[in-house]
């Protein structure tokens, strides 16, 4: 991992058992410590934590013709990376709320991109850029 500051993100579960199955088995996440009420993570090298609470609820904006589910999170991939996940997901059977696809295709910030959620209702964007110098495309 390049020598760039970390990301910690606490997210709510409402069932610590089925994050544990979607985020160490579908998506092979390395748990860390745990405890009755939350779980660590290492997302990529970020330290990612599931915590028991209620569910919350979430809304939409439209983006290039499909509502993106907000809140949402996710990782910047390299297009194999997305390419592998994307069959793993397909694989295990994952409902896409957005099936992996080429947004803003010949545009600046061409990327490949797709939303699942996880058991709790959490909505996760991975994505990949075409060229990864325009992440932060204007």
């Amino acid at each position: 991992m390049p020598n760039i500051p970390r990301f910690h993100l606490a997210m709510p579960v409402d069932d610590l058992a089925a994050a544990r199955r979607f985020y160490g088995e579908t998506l092979g996440l390395e748990q860390g410590r745990s405890s009755d009420t939350w779980v660590d993570w290492n997302l990529h090298g970020h330290q990612f934590v599931t915590h028991l609470a209620p569910k919350i609820e979430r809304a939409s904006n439209p983006v290039d013709g499909h509502d993106v589910p907000v809140p949402h999170f996710g990782l910047v991939l390299t297009v194999d990376e997305f390419q592998a996940l994307a069959a793993k997901l397909t694989d295990a059977g994952t409902k896409f709320v957005i099936e992996p696809y080429v947004r803003f295709k010949g545009e600046p910030g061409e990327q490949w991109t797709m939303f699942f959620l996880d058991p709790a209702g959490n909505a996760l964007e991975f994505k990949a850029f075409a060229d990864d110098a325009q992440v932060f495309a204007v």
